[in-house]
């Protein structure tokens, strides 16, 4: 009962690091929506995030600008998802497999630079790393102050996004005509729009949004890079686009959720639970498994997602 007190004495820090280890699987999951919307499924995005991470921190190291970090981590990302939608939707390989090959290469091709650049010593690295904003007034607000407005700008880009993304997705004309190709590609092609191509482009933005969510575990999460510091994040994203139903309101109520369990995973070591502390560290993934049992048997998909479309 002590214990559960005091963490509730705590709950604007915990609400704090709630909206901090929400972002990168908000940014994530909303790249995968517009993806799998147009009918692709990325297995891989653990591995974009992963070499977003070691993007991002390099740029950050060699230039002393985690902007420059940030940007590169974005083009990491968006490179490795044209890699994957050259082989998937270019040449029809099945997509689960390519995948899972992606996230094997982003582990080996990080591992290999890490140590190629900074040695075999595993010495972790400090970069220069992103600011919070702290709006004079608004910060000053009791407990919303620093719940708030206390953070870096991408966690503020990546709530934007949500709105932005739902907008684009359902009240455009590129947004229709993308679950289009996701929900019927033969007839989305005898209208005269390119299957491929707005399938390749879908898998460069969730690449790109995928690279900045790396980037920002490196550059404003923990300053640093280690080896396969994704953690299972790019999954989880993967299991939050199933809890929000494909949409971006949806997505961020999952990444809330899957970011509080994240946050209480380091609350409740801090204040020394009793509870073993290997029970607390499965807390998120033991929430990805509940949920695609329960919610996975429930929701449609997009009706072509994973699908390979062949013109003709």
């Amino acid at each position: 009962m002590d214990f559960l007190s005091v963490l509730l004495a705590n709950s604007d820090a915990v609400l704090h690091s709630t909206l901090i280890a929400s972002t990168p699987l908000l940014l994530a999951a909303l790249g995968e929506t517009v993806a799998e919307r147009a009918g692709v499924i990325n297995i891989g995005l653990e591995g974009i995030l992963l070499t977003g991470a070691f993007s991002g921190m390099a740029g950050s190291y060699f230039t002393g600008s985690p902007t420059v970090g940030l940007l590169l981590g974005g083009v990491s990302g968006m490179l490795l998802a044209l890699l994957f939608a050259g082989l998937t939707v270019g040449l029809g390989a099945d997509q689960i497999i390519i995948g899972v090959s992606l996230n094997l290469l982003a582990v080996g091709l990080t591992g290999v630079l890490y140590r190629g650049l900074f040695g075999v010593t595993g010495q972790a690295l400090t970069v220069s790393t992103f600011s919070p904003l702290s709006p004079p007034l608004l910060n000053s607000i009791p407990f919303v102050g620093y719940v708030l407005f206390h953070h870096t700008a991408l966690v503020y880009f990546a709530l934007l996004l949500v709105p932005i993304s739902g907008f684009l997705l359902f009240h455009t004309r590129a947004g229709l005509q993308l679950q289009a190709v996701g929900d019927h590609p033969q007839a989305a092609e005898t209208l005269g729009i390119s299957v491929a191509s707005t399938r390749t482009i879908a898998v460069m933005i969730e690449g790109v949004l995928g690279g900045i969510a790396g980037s920002y575990l490196s550059l404003a999460y923990s300053n640093t890079f280690i080896e396969g510091m994704s953690a299972g994040r790019g999954f989880i994203a993967l299991a939050i686009v199933i809890f929000g139903r494909w949409r971006p309101w949806g997505v961020l109520a999952g990444a809330l959720f899957f970011g509080a369990a994240t946050a209480l995973q380091f609350h409740i070591q801090a204040l020394g639970s009793a509870l073993p502390y290997q029970w607390v560290l499965m807390l998120p993934y033991i929430l990805t498994l509940v949920t695609l049992a329960i919610a996975g048997t429930r929701i449609a998909p997009p009706l072509a997602l994973g699908q390979v479309y062949k013109r003709g």
